[in-house]
């Protein structure tokens, strides 16, 4: 991520630092039913430190402990803290936040390594910990799937339903939506609504779509179809779809991060989501 700015700092004003959380949901829903589903989001925090603080602290013996409070944090099953650099308490008795602080002799020796391996950089990004969050609750997914497949002898029809869940990502559109459809190796007479693009080599179905907004309601759903001929009636199960997007300017889990302390401040708070296996299985 952009760190904060490269500015020259003095050892008067409040020092500025960045962070980003970096989200990644999977999803499956089962069986034609888009609130049948298990969702897991497994999520990075990173803070970016400009280069001229490593002189501050160099210069200053007694460096102020940097900390910071997670927000948000309820539906979080588990962290892990990079544990060379963070310390925590796991008495806190507020389950909606988490406080970190750091080691800041740790910190200092991290930077000052960083900056004698890469000299030119104007910031430096250090990975502080990740956590998960795992739901059977569909308002979790930002995006909406039921999947149905129809089998009349050779002929295979799938339709996938999708909307957006506003609830989720309320101002956020998804963009790069992408839909993946394998299909069998003797397919043939191939049909879709709307047009998708075929991968002779994957043997897949490709349907690129337009950024989709929970705040449009015409853009934020619709309907994909494909039929095709098999040389035999099909017996195995019905395939499953997968889909692709990304997100940014919001964090999925919800969870948020502050300062605490005004030693230091926040320049920036970067948010971005993307998927990671997003499914679909079809009822026959």
């Amino acid at each position: 991520s952009r760190g904060p700015s490269p500015i020259s700092l003095s050892t008067q004003e409040a020092w500025p630092v960045a962070a980003a959380i970096t989200e990644y949901i999977n999803a499956y829903f089962k069986g034609g039913q888009h609130n049948r589903c298990l969702v897991k989001i497994t999520g990075d925090l990173t803070m970016s430190f400009p280069a001229g603080i490593t002189r501050i602290f160099t210069a200053n013996p007694n460096v102020p402990v940097l900390s910071f409070r997670l927000v948000n944090t309820s539906r979080v099953d588990h962290f892990l803290p990079n544990q060379k650099l963070l310390y925590s308490d796991p008495s806190q008795s507020d389950p909606d936040t988490r406080d970190f602080w750091f080691n800041m002799q740790a910190l200092q020796l991290y930077l000052q390594r960083e900056a004698e391996l890469n000299p030119q950089a104007s910031y430096y990004n250090i990975a502080l910990l990740k956590y998960q969050v795992s739901s059977q609750d569909p308002g979790r997914a930002p995006l909406l799937l039921s999947a149905e497949c129809q089998r009349s002898g050779t002929v295979t029809r799938v339709s996938l339903d999708y909307h957006c869940c506003p609830a989720t990502a309320p101002s956020t559109q998804l963009a790069a939506v992408q839909v993946l459809l394998p299909l069998d190796h003797t397919a043939t007479d191939l049909q879709c609504q709307p047009p998708a693009s075929w991968n002779a080599e994957e043997r897949r179905l490709l349907w690129k779509l337009p950024n989709i907004s929970p705040t449009n309601h015409s853009k934020g759903s619709g309907t994909l179809c494909a039929s095709w001929q098999c040389l035999e009636v099909p017996r195995g199960p019905p395939p499953s779809l997968a889909v692709q997007f990304l997100g940014s300017g919001a964090s999925l889990s919800g969870m948020d991060v502050q300062l605490v302390g005004s030693r230091y401040r926040m320049s920036l708070v970067k948010k971005r989501f993307a998927t990671g296996k997003y499914m679909a299985s079809c009822s026959l």
